[in-house]
């Protein structure tokens, strides 16, 4: 080897080699991917313990751990599995209990011979609901309860004063169940159910199994039974999908859901079908809790979707007694057990039978099904053999406590009405017992009918406000069925109600209440066979008849048919008609308390009228049948002078008595067509009118002491 002593002179020696310098992110970027690699190591070593083992060595560690976290005592009794396989959790477990807190009717919230499971490690891990990809359950025994306060259940896991949570079922995609019960009690709800699990052979190779299962229970007292099945595909075929079908009946009702899921129990998000028929919806929806109003039978059909509280009812259509329906509607279910119940829907109907509509008030839906509207509406309820009209079924206070709803009904057109009725809307709100119905409008021959009424029962004692306008109506188109025809009359009316009452019922309501109801007549004519009658003037009406000129009109200058009411009376204040040939007043009224009627209406001729019978006419009975009697005591005394100057002077004399000379005063319109009460009513000369009734309860009690001139 040479060295520097040797070399040749001008050359150099060469240097010893050196390392370049390493740059310090790739030294880190090293040890980085040294960690790594190690820690996947560990990792993989730990799965390759896990999956060799089975992760038997786990299971006191998982006894351990899930008692204290669930405060509750887990036990395996037989073999123990925990791994991963290879994104999935393998569980496995014989003979596994978890207990019940010490309130429970059971021992153990849940046990089993066998569970054998595959749980999706991401979700388990990180996510708010555990995803089940396949579990196989053999001789399961699940409790569900919830204690007498409904403030605490057997699922919600923590310490004793722990706040119960809504059950939530965990998304399985696939399932195989056998021999298992479960077990689920609702003191509050009054409902307690059972049911049994059990596989059946597969019908064809697209599925696996078939689960079917059958159960038993009470709701509210009444028994139920369900059955149904479910049926997973198997995991060869691609796009599989789980049939499901559910059928429950309950209360006199049949309901029926069926579809297909993604997963043995993942409905959120998906279409089922929904079919639910009975004798009266009243029952069906009394299973969630929900008040409506009796029905006469119903069937009906629709879409139901579930999206997180919500259930999503679309394309329903359908019908109750023979009327149809069809719209759309959500029940939220709040997840907060504090929070209320929410019905929200949108309802249309083609054509409504009247006798259906009559539940909606309170009249009993089998009554009417069988006796018709009338004869229904005035036998529901008898008192002291008089039947009655108003409804007096009660509001269910207890049962609107629990929800609130926003509900819009629309109703084209009414069958056999007693007036035509039409494009009928109906605002419905319920916001913590106070009910509105706003509007409640519809078209009454070609008038228009608004109304906006309130009930209130926040309060012990249910308060109901009415507010009822009719718009200019046509008298002809309005009561045409009582013999006054279209041509001829051209008078209309308008009127308003206004009331406050107390009360949980339609009765009670307007037996207790306050306002004051006015009708009034605008100038127009008027014309029915009866027309003369009513008034009573014998001359006038004898000339007419011999003269065939029975059907001229008689022409209404204004009137007002008012009633002031105070605590259920009402009474006249005032009732007046000005016609061309008469002013036709009333004193009296009627009561809501006894539906009693007490008015006694009188007609004083303009115009000197020979035969004139003129005197009160009496209107008595009760709303369900009135009574009217010509014949009054005023006639008899008339006739009983005439028969007097008969004898006395002569038979011209005689007919003296049935003289009216014809001074009846006419009546201010003013008053009357802004619908004053009777203190500001004037004739036509300005002059107080004293001949009218004037609103005091008293003068309604006066007529009915005596009625003399009420029966015949």
């Amino acid at each position: 080897m040479a060295d520097a002593s040797t070399a040749k002179p001008g050359t150099i020696a060469p240097t010893p080699h050196e390392e370049p310098p390493r740059d310090l992110g790739t030294r880190t970027l090293g040890v980085g991917i040294s960690v790594l690699a190690t820690l996947i190591g560990i990792i993989f070593f730990a799965w390759l313990v896990l999956f060799v083992t089975k992760g038997r060595f786990l299971k006191h560690t998982f006894e351990r751990i899930a008692s204290y976290h669930t405060g509750r005592t887990v036990k395996v009794a037989g073999d123990f599995n925990l791994y991963l396989d290879p994104f999935a959790t393998k569980f496995l477990a014989e003979g596994l209990t978890i207990s019940n807190p010490p309130w429970a009717s059971k021992p153990n919230l849940f046990q089993a011979k066998l569970i054998d499971t595959r749980i999706d490690t991401f979700s388990f891990l990180f996510g708010d609901q555990s995803k089940v990809n396949w579990i196989n359950l053999l001789n399961g025994d699940a409790d569900l309860e919830w204690d007498k306060t409904h403030r605490q259940n057997t699922w919600t896991f923590g310490g004793p004063k722990t706040e119960g949570k809504p059950f939530q079922m965990p998304l399985i995609q696939r399932a195989q169940i056998a021999g298992t019960d479960a077990r689920y009690r609702d003191p509050r709800m009054q409902l307690s159910a059972d049911v049994r699990f059990d596989p059946v052979s597969a019908q064809n190779n697209r599925f696996a199994n078939t689960i079917r299962f059958t159960g038993t229970g009470t709701l509210r007292g009444n028994p139920l039974r369900l059955w149904g099945s479910q049926s997973s595909p198997n995991q060869l075929l691609a796009g599989g999908e789980n049939k499901f079908e559910l059928h429950v009946d309950a209360l006199r009702n049949r309901i029926d859901i069926a579809g297909t899921l993604p997963g043995a129990t993942v409905i959120e998000g998906t279409n089922l079908a929904v079919a639910a028929r009975g004798q009266n919806i009243r029952e069906l929806f009394d299973l969630i809790g929900v008040a409506v109003p009796d029905t006469r039978a119903y069937h009906f059909r629709a879409t139901m979707v579930k999206q997180g509280e919500e259930y999503r009812f679309t394309r329903l259509t359908g019908s109750y007694g023979n009327s149809d329906l069809a719209g759309r509607f959500t029940v939220k279910v709040p997840a907060d057990p504090a929070q209320r119940l929410l019905l929200t829907a949108n309802l249309v109907s083609r054509h409504v039978d009247i006798i259906d509509i009559g539940p909606f008030i309170g009249y009993e839906p089998n009554a009417l099904a069988t006796k018709g509207a009338t004869a229904a509406a005035t036998t529901q309820h008898a008192k002291d053999g008089v039947p009655r009209i108003l409804p007096d079924a009660p509001l269910r206070i207890d049962a609107i406590k629990a929800f609130d709803a926003k509900v819009d009904y629309r109703i084209a057109t009414i069958k056999e009405p007693f007036v035509p009725v039409s494009n009928i809307v109906l605002g419905l709100d319920l916001d913590h017992s106070l009910l509105k119905l706003s509007p409640l409008n519809f078209d009454m021959a070609t008038g228009r009918l608004s109304s906006d009424i309130s009930i209130n029962a926040r309060k012990p004692l249910v308060a109901t406000d009415y507010d009822i306008r009719l718009s200019p109506t046509p008298i002809g188109k309005l009561l045409y069925k009582s013999g006054v025809p279209d041509a001829g009359t051209t008078g209309v009316l308008t009127a308003r109600a206004q009331l406050h009452g107390t009360g949980d019922s339609v009765r009670k309501s307007l037996a207790s209440s306050t306002g004051r109801i006015a009708i009034i007549l605008p100038k127009g004519s008027f014309w029915t066979k009866y027309i003369q009658l009513s008034e009573f003037d014998l001359g006038v009406f004898l000339q007419r008849l011999l003269q065939d000129k029975l059907k001229k009109p008689v022409d209404v200058n204004c009137g007002l048919i008012g009633f002031t009411v105070r605590d259920g009376i009402a009474a006249a204040d005032p009732i007046l008609i000005d016609t061309t040939g008469n002013v036709m007043t009333a004193k009296g009224g009627f009561s809501f308390k006894d539906e009693s009627l007490s008015l006694a209406f009188r007609a004083d001729s303009k115009k000197f009228s020979l035969f004139s019978g003129q005197s009160p006419v009496g209107i008595g009975g009760h709303f369900a049948r009135p009574e009217i009697q010509i014949i009054s005591p005023q006639l008899l005394t008339r006739a009983g002078a005439a028969v007097a100057l008969g004898v006395v002077a002569s038979p011209i004399a005689a007919l003296i008595a049935f003289v009216d000379p014809g001074d009846a005063k006419s009546a201010a319109c003013g008053p009357v067509l802004a619908g004053a009460n009777a203190a500001a009513q004037r004739t036509a000369k300005g002059a107080a009118r004293k001949d009218v009734g004037t609103g005091k309860s008293g003068e309604v009690k006066a007529e009915k002491k005596d009625k003399t001139f009420l029966k015949p």
